[in-house]
């Protein structure tokens, strides 16, 4: 089904919707051996092949991140687990030009984060409360 001969090309190997907080891939120099849980952070992302390789592949997720950075280069739109989150480059928040003076006000991207955070919380409740 796919051709694992070439190392450098990691195949999408799980659909983002069976994917967990925890979800890594395999073990980067050894792909037929699970990323142990008993890792850190920073073991598992040295050492294993990242969640979003393993979603979708490393040929595709490199055509995604140069979509990212081509329609939104300053990463206004950043969140956890999303393409181009990983990359060094959203990391460093973006300087607000010379002439305007920084604004205080919550952005649209954390409102719609509370919002989904509240969405979920109501789901699981009720989730918990009908069993």
């Amino acid at each position: 089904m796919f051709d694992i001969s070439d190392k450098t090309k990691f195949p999408p190997i799980f659909g983002s919707n069976h994917a967990g907080f925890l979800t890594t891939g395999p073990l980067k120099e050894d792909w037929t051996k699970p990323c142990p849980l008993e890792w850190t952070f920073k073991e598992r992302g040295e050492k294993c092949i990242s969640f979003q390789e393993a979603i979708y592949g490393t040929e595709r997720l490199a055509r995604l991140e140069a979509i990212k950075k081509a329609i939104d280069p300053q990463f206004m739109f950043n969140c956890s687990n999303c393409i181009g989150n990983n990359l060094p480059e959203a990391s460093k928040s973006p300087s607000p030009p010379a002439e305007t003076a920084p604004v205080d006000e919550p952005s649209g991207a954390s409102f719609v984060s509370s919002f989904a955070v509240a969405i979920i919380a109501t789901a699981a409740y009720l989730l918990i409360n009908m069993v």
